[in-house]
């Protein structure tokens, strides 16, 4: 059973629910703070890496926290639960959320003459609700709340997509819109089909009721295609490189790091916690089907872009389609197989290690943008002598993208293609190292003008080497995960779907 507040030896303070107030009270904030907003970064993400610290501190104590919402238990209230992966995720959230708000503090702040901005009026209370939507979805214990989560991120990506007002951001905004706007139609509809056959939304209670009869199944095929409509997996990609193209580095290097990653996080609680007996082997083989060839497809339209942050956009298409392999490997019986915790680990270690290599990458490459004027990529030539350290950290972030050791990209693929073999299921083994030598070749190309020499005339614009160092210590710590990776795939088996492991302490 997981532990509650009201248990003897629980931690005083709900950590989970303070990860959620604290980023939608500093959006309030930054909102009458007006052009002096952008003060807000520094302490927002101490505040948010500290909190996110303690939490896990508190599930490696404790194992699984549930905290009732005013006293009142499911399914009556409403509970939020903290374990193993939704303590990893509050972490990356406050890794990848200080690194963009650090790195928006110059581009988002007072004009040269210190008057407001229309932009950077929008930005800060946009990425610090953005933020407060992440952290909802990773500690809700029901299924509406996850909804609520997931329609405030609709929101606030939305308008961060638009923000800069152009044609193209508007145009690129909308379509974003109008996919997010269907996937929470079927979510919705979903959920409610499984309200009406279970009479509750409650993640842990359904887990119990929940069967594989028609209405479940019905309930569940809904809720997962709004959820690849949200998260921009194929075939339902369509919205995310526009999106990511138009919008703002920072608010890419979030969208593409983060936002992309919480309807997946809400797929792993329903097919792994809600009802696992639903993944059958054709539902499972045809899921991963859909991720092989979205890393396919991704990886192919890398290869033909001629700008760098779209280039970056379609690799995430391509990353994405991991993703679902998880269903054919961890899934696909009906029952946890030797394999399945070895490749619902590696999943979930893929997409830690990809959110923290593309905020990296999408940061780095605004940096190159703001030099340059543009991301074209004939411009790229020698831009890494006059900013080594955000062509470093392109670099970096692209070898865990490529999956080499020592990189946390690497640790997420290894347990993965471990499981494939260990289930003599060798095909998606092929599948994954294709994407990998695929993922080299749309990666080498920008790397490759990068270090080439500059023969086009023209000053490059300064950026300071802080904003790039950025950039550099969210790559160096996508590699850091593969290099300390025992640490976190213990605190991942805490609460881990089929899992007896309730704490690392006892």
């Amino acid at each position: 059973m997981p532990a509650t507040l009201a248990d003897l030896g629980m931690p005083l303070v709900p950590w989970a629910a303070v990860s959620v107030v604290l980023p939608l009270t500093a959006a309030l904030v930054a909102a009458l703070l007006g052009r002096h907003a952008h003060h807000l970064a520094v302490p927002m993400a101490l505040a948010g890496i500290a909190v996110a610290a303690l939490a896990i501190l508190d599930v490696v104590r404790h194992g699984v926290i549930e905290t009732a919402i005013g006293g009142w238990t499911p399914p009556l209230g409403i509970a939020l639960r903290l374990d193993g992966l939704g303590s990893a995720f509050l972490a990356v959230i406050a890794l990848v959320g200080a690194g963009v708000t650090l790195f928006a503090r110059a581009g988002f702040g007072p004009d040269a003459e210190g008057r407001e901005t229309r932009r950077g009026y929008a930005f800060w209370p946009l990425v610090f609700c953005t933020t407060g939507g992440l952290a909802a979805i990773a500690v809700a214990g029901d299924l509406f709340n996850l909804y609520v989560g997931l329609e405030l991120l609709t929101v606030t990506a939305v308008a961060l997509v638009a923000l800069d007002g152009k044609p193209a951001a508007l145009a690129a905004a909308m379509r974003y819109l109008l996919f997010a706007l269907l996937g929470s139609l079927l979510y919705l509809l979903g959920a409610a089909i499984l309200y009406v056959a279970h009479g509750t939304l409650d993640i842990r209670l359904l887990s119990r009721s929940a069967d594989p009869e028609t209405a479940t199944l019905a309930a569940v095929v809904l809720m997962t295609a709004g959820l690849m409509a949200k998260a921009a997996l194929f075939p339902l990609h369509g919205w995310l490189p526009p999106a990511h193209g138009s919008a703002p580095a920072p608010a890419s290097a979030l969208l593409s790091a983060l936002v992309v990653k919480a309807p997946f996080i809400i797929m792993l609680r329903l097919w792994f916690e809600v009802a696992p007996e639903i993944a059958t082997s054709v539902v499972a083989q045809g899921l991963g089907a859909l991720g092989a060839a979205g890393i396919l497809v991704g990886s192919l339209l890398a290869l033909r872009q001629h700008r760098l942050k779209l280039v970056i956009a379609y690799s995430t298409v391509a990353q994405l389609g991991y993703l679902m392999l998880v269903f054919p490997l961890a899934g696909g019986s009906g029952e946890q197989q030797p394999w399945s915790a070895g490749a619902w680990t590696g999943v979930v270690f893929h997409a830690l290690s990809h959110a923290l290599a593309k905020g990296a990458m999408f940061l780095a490459a605004g940096a190159m943008a703001e030099a340059i004027g543009d991301d074209r990529m004939d411009r790229l030539d020698g831009v890494g002598q006059h900013l080594p350290i955000a062509a470093f950290a392109f670099g970096l972030a692209a070898v865990s993208l490529m999956g080499l050791p020592p990189s946390g990209g690497f640790t997420g693929k290894y347990l993965l293609l471990t499981s494939a073999f260990a289930s003599g299921q060798w095909w998606w083994a092929v599948v994954m190292i294709g994407g990998g030598l695929l993922a080299a070749g749309y990666l080498f190309r920008p790397l490759s003008r990068l270090l080439a020499k500059r023969e086009q005339p023209g000053a490059l614009l300064a950026v300071t080497r802080w904003r790039q160092a950025i950039a550099l210590g969210l790559a160096m710590l996508s590699v850091l995960l593969g290099l300390l990776s025992l640490g976190p795939y213990e605190l991942l088996q805490i609460g881990r779907p089929g899992s007896a492991v309730e704490g690392l302490s006892s």
